[in-house]
């Protein structure tokens, strides 16, 4: 049986493949969700990918994913840099929590610098563009073998 796996994104997620192409590459939020279920399934995982301009409800989704010890790969966009709220559900993770960005925050602005939620992830994930989400996804099965 598959392990559940949930892929969380934050706002402006969606918009991939229209948003900055030079920044976060032409591969559209359909793709992004292809690709993660494609390798899910060869990881012997149940993926859901979910995107969310509301931080509320990505709030909520990481307290359904304490709540079941479910693995997570979060990518919180600009939520990263400034929401506490946020950074206290990911706190309360009982499964490994990977934060993945597309681009590389330290080539970008300096107030995408500082992450208040990388002190409680497993671990982070940037720069590597849509790949950043398999790689979380290969980090999170060697993780979770032992």
């Amino acid at each position: 049986m598959s392990r559940p796996v949930l892929v969380l994104n934050g706002p402006n997620l969606g918009r991939l493949g229209s948003r900055e192409p030079d920044v976060y590459g032409s591969t559209s939020y359909a793709g992004l969700v292809e690709r993660c279920g494609a390798l899910g399934e060869e990881l012997d995982f149940a993926v859901e990918v979910r995107e969310t301009n509301d931080e509320g409800e990505l709030i909520r989704w990481l307290h359904e994913a304490a709540d079941g010890a479910i693995p997570v790969v979060l990518n919180p966009g600009a939520f990263t840099h400034y929401s506490y709220g946020l950074r206290d559900a990911a706190a309360q993770r009982t499964a490994p929590l990977i934060e993945v960005h597309i681009s590389n925050p330290y080539r970008r602005e300096e107030f995408r610098h500082t992450s208040v939620v990388a002190a409680v992830a497993s671990g982070t994930v940037a720069g590597f563009g849509i790949g950043s989400y398999l790689l979380a996804l290969r980090a999170l099965a060697e993780e979770m073998a032992g």
